[in-house]
């Protein structure tokens, strides 16, 4: 048993080193370099030989080419075109009767920059719908105001609510209409966003009913230039954002053909941040017409014998306050090319109304080039005149243009440091 076992034993161990010797024979003749073989004729030197006929004129265009490029004249210069359109929203309406002229072409007028005519480029009559903003003095003065048509067993806010509500119901229609709500005492503070939706509209005229004016102080040229040209406000009270503040835009943003801001204020302003000039730059560079509602006067024609010259020692405006605010209305509006109306009783609001919306539905588009030649910065005056019947004479005398008299370039925009 033990020879068998030692037999095999030994069988083992020599198929083991026959292995072994076959495996590093392996490996020797694989890490050993290996030449390439020889194929054919190849030789080590390429002898040089003609190129054909193709070769040739490949390289013959491809020196032209190169040779174009390297004589080519670089030109940096970018020819820019620029125009500068004017844009002129006009009404016409004759000066007795108040009526409203349509019908009118673009040869029945005349467009003058600073006296020079100007050649009318675009002339339309646009669509019907319309854009505004409606701008409310919600404050303790207005209450007070309010009370010398309601008297004493209605809240005086009143004066103010209803013009807003009469409007919005009556003459903002679906699906092309919209209108934004912007009520102001210390601070401007939006209501509801551009909508045409009635229940929205419905919403912001019962949230305006059901509060109260919690402040004196009217900050006029403010809510102006921030329903005019936005900013950082309170957020829309109706959109009921987890934000506080939020940035706002104004009109000047708004694409649309009709745009134009309904003010119903008394014309006081108790503290703005910018003043009166400020606020006349900036209805004059928007180009945006304001229609305004004047509250203050229905109260100032009641107890104007009662007023002082000047405020009183507690605040209480006086008479030239008044007439300061008036002044200011009419100057808001003709620069901006809308109309003030002095409302003296609550049953002129209808009228008003609808002189509004017929205005604001029946203006003339005009525009014209002012080309390159304009300084930035400047303020150019401007005048339309009508030729009503076209016999080749202006009805100014006649008619009245409805138009901003003014318009502002842009001013250069300073390069920041790096």
């Amino acid at each position: 048993m033990k020879a068998i076992f030692s037999r095999r034993l030994t069988v083992f161990l020599v198929l083991l080193v026959a292995f072994a010797f076959g495996l590093s024979t392996i490996s020797f003749a694989q890490s050993r370099p290996q030449r390439p073989k020889k194929t054919g004729n190849q030789k080590k030197n390429q002898r040089p030989r003609a190129k054909t006929p193709e070769e040739l004129q490949k390289e013959a265009e491809q020196k032209r080419l190169e040779e174009e490029i390297k004589n080519a004249e670089v030109d940096d210069e970018v020819l820019e075109i620029k125009t500068n359109i004017v844009n002129v929203d006009a009404v016409v309406y004759d000066k007795k009767s108040g009526q409203i002229v349509t019908g009118l072409t673009k040869e029945n007028f005349a467009v003058f920059e600073n006296g020079v005519k100007q050649d009318i480029t675009n002339f339309a009559m646009p669509e019907a719908p319309i854009t505004v903003s409606l701008v409310v003095e919600y404050s303790k003065w207005s209450e007070i105001f309010g009370r010398a048509s309601g008297g004493r067993f209605e809240r005086g806010h009143l004066e103010v609510i209803r013009p807003i509500a009469t409007f919005v119901s009556r003459f903002i229609k679906p699906p092309d209409d919209y209108a934004s709500v912007v009520a102001f005492d210390i601070r401007p503070t939006p209501i509801t966003d551009f909508t045409n939706d009635p229940q929205r509209l419905n919403a912001t005229v019962n949230l305006l009913l059901r509060n109260r004016p919690a402040f004196r102080e009217n900050n006029l040229y403010d809510a102006i230039k921030f329903t005019l040209v936005g900013g950082k406000a309170d957020s829309v009270v109706l959109e009921r954002s987890k934000e506080r503040k939020s940035e706002y835009g104004g009109m000047v943003d708004v694409k649309a053909k009709r745009r134009a801001i309904i003010l119903i204020a008394s014309g006081i302003d108790t503290f703005s941040k910018i003043n009166y000039g400020e606020a006349r730059k900036v209805i004059q560079e928007a180009g945006i017409p304001i229609y305004i509602i004047s509250t203050g006067n229905l109260f100032f024609k009641r107890y104007e014998h009662l007023l002082g010259a000047t405020d009183s020692i507690t605040g209480f405006p006086g008479r030239l306050t008044f007439l300061q605010a008036k002044n200011a209305m009419d100057t808001f509006a003709k620069e901006s090319g809308g109309q003030h109306y002095q409302m003296t009783f609550p049953g002129e609001i209808p009228t008003i109304l609808n002189s509004i919306n017929a205005m604001l539905r029946n203006q003339y588009s005009i525009a014209y080039d002012a080309g390159e030649e304009r300084q930035a910065g400047k303020k150019y005056k401007l005048e339309v005149k009508v030729d009503v019947n076209g016999d080749g004479k202006y009805d100014n005398k006649k008619f009245k243009v409805q138009h901003r008299p003014y318009y502002k370039t842009e001013k250069k925009k300073k390069k920041k440091k790096k």
